[in-house]
C-alpha cells in the first residue's frame, strides 16, 4: 500500500483497532466506602439506628465533614459566594430519605464580602423513614445505604471535591457508635417559634419583626440567616434592637435578588457563653418589592472596572477568537502535531492532478478537525458544569487514555514501517467503501489530528481557552470551533490554492522512504506515552503496557504470515495477549500509592495550597510551574528554559521560591488554582509578588522573558 492511502485511510485503522480490542482503556474506579481524606476535609457517613430498622422507624444517617484549620464549607444560604453540600442518597426500595436538617452556621467574613459555612467539624443529619415496603435480604439482613456527596472547601482558595460512601446497617439490634455525634447536631438545630415574624419592605431596606423569642435573649446582639440566598446585602452593616419582648432590624436589600418570596425562612442565633442557640421563624413578607438595579446602578457601587458598552459580541471576545485561530495554526508545529499535518501534505504530491479531490479532502479534514474541537470542548464544558474540575487535555489524566493512545500510535508506527497494511485485515466491503468515500478518511484524518493535538497548548491559546470558560456555551464553542479551525487552516490552504500545491515535491520514489521515516517519530511519542503512565502508575504500570505493546506487535505480525505458520503463531500471540492482559492489564490503570507525583528537590518544592500564601507571607517573591507529564510544551521548557543555568542563579539571587503544580493525575486544587488565573490547561507560569498581581508569563518560555519579569521585582 502506499504512503498516500496509508494515510487518508483512518479507518481502515480505526476498524482495525476495534478488532483487537485491547480492554486496556477501561477506566480505573475506586471502590466506595464510608470515609474519604483530602488535604483540606475529612468526610464520614455516620449513622444512628438505637432502636434497629423496623418499618415506622427512623433511622437517622449524615455526612460529617472534619475541616483543616481555617477551612470551611457552606450552610444552605452559601452568602456572597460559595456552594452549599449536596447529598445524594441511593437507597433500597421502601426507605424514604428527608432532607437535610442544618445545623446553625456561621458568618465567615472574606473582605468586602461575608459567607454562610461551617467550621471545625459539622455533621449533616438527614432522616430515613422505614416503611413496610423494606424487605431485607434473609441472607443478609442489613439495611445498604450509598450516599453521592459533594462540596465545596475553602480558605483562600476554593476546591470542590466530592465522594461515594456505603454504610450497612444491620437490620436487627441497635447501631449508636455515633450517637454523640448525632446528640450534638440535633441539639445544634434551630428552634422553631411559635408565632411567625414579620418582613417590611421600605425602599431598599427590609425591616424585620420577630417575636416569641425567650426572654433570656431579650437585650442581646443576634445573628441574622436568611435561608433565602440573593436576598440581603451579606457584609453591610445593619442595625438592630429590642423593644420589649420584639426584636427588630433593619436590613440593606441586596441590588440584585435572587426571588421576591412572600415568605422568608430566617434563622436568629444567640451566643450564650460557650454554647449558641438558634430559633427559625417563617417571616411573612409585606410590601411591593422593588424593580432590580439598573447594571448602571450596580456599576456605580461595585468596585471593579465599569460595564463595557453594549456590543454583539464583548471585545474580549474577539480577542480570544484571534487567539485561538493563532494558537490553532502554532499547534500545527507542535512536536506532537508536526509528523500527522507533514504526512498529510505531502499526500498532495500524489493526487496533485486531481484538484477536485484534494478540494474535498481539504474540506472534509477541516470538518473533522473542528467538529472534534467543537465536541471536546462541548464535553469538557459538560463535565464542568455537572461539578467535575477539569481543563484542556484532560483526557490524558487518565491512564487508561494514555495506554490507548500508546497502541493507537505502535499500530500505526508499525504500519508506516511496512509491518503490515491495514488492508490485510480489513474486509474487502470496507475497503470498497472507503474507495467510494475518500472524504470519510479525510474527516477521520482530521479527528485523529486532534486527537495527538490534545496534549498540547500553543501560544495564545491558553487566555482563550482560560476566557471560553467564563463565556456562554455558544460563545465557549465558537472559541473551540476557531481554534480547529486555526489548526486545519494550513492544511485547507493547500489543499485549495494550486500555487501552494505547486512548492510540494513531485511523486517518486522518495515517498517510501519518507513512510518508513515517520515510523520513527510515531515510535517516539508511544516512548513518551509510556514515560507519561509512569507518572501516573509507575515502573510496573509502564512495564505492563509496554509488554502488552510487544505481544501486540507479535499478534499483528503473526496475522501478516500464510499458510499454517499464520493458524499457529496467530493463535499463540493472542492467547500470550490475552494472558498477559488479563494478569497486568490492571497495573496501567492502578494509581501510585501517592496522589502525587512531583518530588521534592534542592531547587523545586511540590505546590500545594496555601503554600504561595506562606511564602508570599515571609516576603520571598514565588514562580509557580503548572506543568504535566503529558504536556509536551512543559517538558520543552522545563529541559530548556527552566534548566538554564544564569536563569536558576538569577531564582537565588532574588531569593524566589519555586515550586512546581503537577498535573499529570487529575487533581481539583490544580484546577482551582488555574481558574483563579482565567487558565484551563497547561504550561502555565505565574511569579507572584506581595502587593501586586499574579505575573502570567507565555507558554512557550524564554529565558529573557522570566528574567525580565524577575528584574521587575
Amino acid at each position: 500500500m502506499t504512503l498516500l492511502k496509508h494515510l487518508t485511510r483512518p479507518f481502515s485503522a480505526l476498524f482495525f483497532l476495534a478488532s483487537l480490542a485491547l480492554p486496556t482503556a477501561a477506566m480505573a474506579q475506586n471502590s466506595p466506602k464510608n470515609t474519604f481524606t483530602t488535604e483540606q476535609v475529612q468526610a464520614e457517613l455516620m449513622a444512628h439506628a438505637p432502636d434497629g430498622v423496623d418499618p415506622g422507624k427512623t433511622v437517622w444517617v449524615g455526612l460529617q465533614l472534619q475541616h483543616q484549620p481555617d477551612w470551611h464549607t457552606y450552610w444552605k444560604n452559601s452568602g456572597d459566594s460559595g456552594l452549599a453540600t449536596s447529598l445524594s442518597w441511593t437507597l433500597p426500595a421502601g426507605v424514604l430519605a428527608g432532607d437535610i436538617a442544618w445545623p446553625l452556621p456561621v458568618k465567615i467574613p472574606i473582605g468586602n464580602l461575608a459567607n454562610y459555612g461551617y467550621k471545625d467539624t459539622v455533621l449533616l443529619p438527614v432522616p430515613l423513614t422505614i416503611t413496610p415496603d423494606f424487605k431485607p435480604s434473609v441472607l443478609n439482613p442489613e439495611l445498604e445505604i450509598k450516599l453521592q456527596a459533594s462540596w465545596l472547601v475553602c480558605k483562600l482558595e476554593c476546591v470542590p471535591q466530592d465522594g461515594d460512601f456505603v454504610l450497612r446497617i444491620p437490620v436487627k439490634g441497635s447501631t449508636a457508635i455515633h450517637g454523640a455525634a448525632f446528640d450534638a447536631a440535633f441539639k445544634a438545630q434551630p428552634e422553631a417559634l411559635p408565632q411567625a415574624g414579620s418582613v417590611a419592605i421600605e425602599n431598599r431596606t427590609l425591616k424585620v419583626s420577630v417575636i416569641g423569642l425567650p426572654a433570656s435573649l431579650q437585650g442581646q446582639t443576634l445573628e441574622f440567616f436568611p435561608e433565602t440566598p440573593e436576598i440581603i446585602e451579606t457584609a453591610a452593616k445593619w442595625k438592630q434592637s429590642w423593644q420589649g419582648a420584639v426584636w427588630t432590624a433593619a436590613v440593606p436589600m441586596a441590588k440584585h435578588r435572587s426571588s421576591d418570596p412572600t415568605v422568608m425562612p430566617l434563622v436568629l442565633v444567640a451566643q450564650l457563653g460557650k454554647e449558641q442557640v438558634g430559633f427559625v421563624t417563617q417571616a411573612k413578607v409585606t410590601g411591593t418589592w422593588p424593580a432590580q438595579a439598573a447594571p448602571s446602578e450596580v456599576a456605580a457601587t461595585t468596585p471593579g472596572p465599569p460595564l463595557a458598552p453594549p456590543s454583539n459580541l464583548p471585545s474580549s471576545l474577539w480577542l480570544a477568537l484571534l487567539g485561538a485561530l493563532l494558537g490553532g495554526m502554532i499547534l500545527n508545529l507542535m512536536p506532537c502535531v508536526f509528523p500527522v499535518l507533514a504526512i498529510k501534505v505531502v499526500g498532495f504530491a500524489r493526487h496533485s492532478t486531481n484538484q477536485r479531490r484534494q478540494r474535498v479532502g481539504g474540506l472534509a479534514y477541516s470538518a473533522g478537525v473542528v467538529l472534534s474541537f467543537v465536541a471536546l470542548g462541548a464535553l469538557m464544558l459538560a463535565l464542568r458544569g455537572a461539578g467535575e474540575q477539569l481543563g484542556w487535555g484532560f483526557q490524558l489524566q487518565s491512564p487508561g487514555v494514555v495506554a490507548a493512545l500508546a497502541v493507537l500510535f505502535t499500530v500505526i508506527g508499525l504500519n508506516l514501517a511496512g509491518l503490515f497494511e491495514f488492508g490485510q485485515f480489513v474486509p474487502s466491503s470496507v475497503a470498497a467503501l472507503e474507495a467510494k468515500n475518500p472524504s470519510v478518511d479525510a474527516f477521520l484524518s482530521g479527528i485523529l489530528a486532534v486527537v495527538i493535538a490534545s496534549p498540547c497548548t500553543a501560544p495564545f491559546m491558553g487566555a482563550s481557552l482560560g476566557l471560553a470558560l467564563a463565556l456562554p456555551a455558544t460563545q465557549a464553542l465558537a472559541i473551540f470551533a476557531t481554534l480547529g479551525l486555526g489548526m486545519a487552516l494550513p492544511y485547507l490552504a493547500a489543499s485549495w490554492s494550486p500555487a501552494l500545491a505547486r512548492l510540494l515535491p513531485r511523486p517518486g520514489a522518495w515517498m517510501a522512504t519518507f513512510r518508513h521515516a515517520m515510523a520513527f517519530p510515531m515510535f517516539a511519542t508511544v516512548v513518551w506515552l509510556l514515560w507519561v503512565l509512569g507518572q501516573q502508575s509507575g515502573i510496573n504500570g509502564a512495564a505492563s503496557l509496554l509488554a502488552l505493546l510487544l505481544s501486540l506487535a507479535w499478534v499483528i505480525w503473526a496475522l501478516g504470515l500464510r499458510g499454517r505458520s499464520r493458524l499457529v503463531l496467530a493463535t499463540l500471540s493472542m492467547a500470550a495477549l490475552a494472558f498477559l492482559a488479563g494478569s497486568i492489564g490492571q497495573n496501567i490503570i492502578t494509581p501510585l500509592e501517592s496522589n502525587s507525583t512531583t518530588t521534592s528537590t534542592a531547587l523545586w518544592q511540590p505546590w500545594a495550597p496555601g503554600k504561595v500564601d506562606q511564602a508570599l507571607a515571609s516576603g520571598t517573591p514565588v514562580f509557580v510551574d503548572f506543568t504535566a507529564a503529558w504536556c509536551v510544551t512543559c517538558q520543552y521548557n522545563k529541559t530548556t528554559t527552566l534548566a538554564s543555568a544564569e536563569l536558576l542563579a538569577d531564582f537565588a539571587a532574588r531569593n524566589v521560591t519555586l515550586l512546581r503544580a503537577d498535573w499529570t493525575r487529575r487533581d481539583p486544587t490544580i484546577t482551582a488554582a488555574l481558574a483563579q488565573l482565567g487558565r484551563n490547561g497547561v504550561p502555565v507560569y505565574v511569579l507572584y509578588q506581595n502587593g501586586r498581581a499574579p505575573v502570567v508569563l507565555s507558554e512557550i518560555l524564554s529565558v529573557a522573558e522570566v528574567r525580565s519579569a524577575l528584574a521587575r521585582l
